[in-house]
């Protein structure tokens, strides 16, 4: 878990932490707690690693054959 954590940050990462503490002020301040919501989904994004990653979301162009 703490490999997976502290490594591997690149932009969109780094993005979507920033919009996810956003997120979390914007309902602490406005009192509109659905935010929180969309909140926690970006935070288990970053804190997995999960989405598409810097090179877009994209199928690898590679073909398997079976020998």
């Amino acid at each position: 878990m703490k490999n997976l954590l502290f490594t591997n940050w690149h932009t969109m990462r780094w993005v979507r932490l920033a919009f996810a503490l956003f997120l979390f002020m914007q309902a602490f301040t406005t009192m509109e707690w659905f935010f929180v919501a969309f909140g926690l989904f970006f935070l288990f994004q970053v804190v997995f690693n999960l989405g598409c990653g810097p090179n877009g979301c994209s199928i690898p162009n590679t073909k398997y054959s079976k020998k």
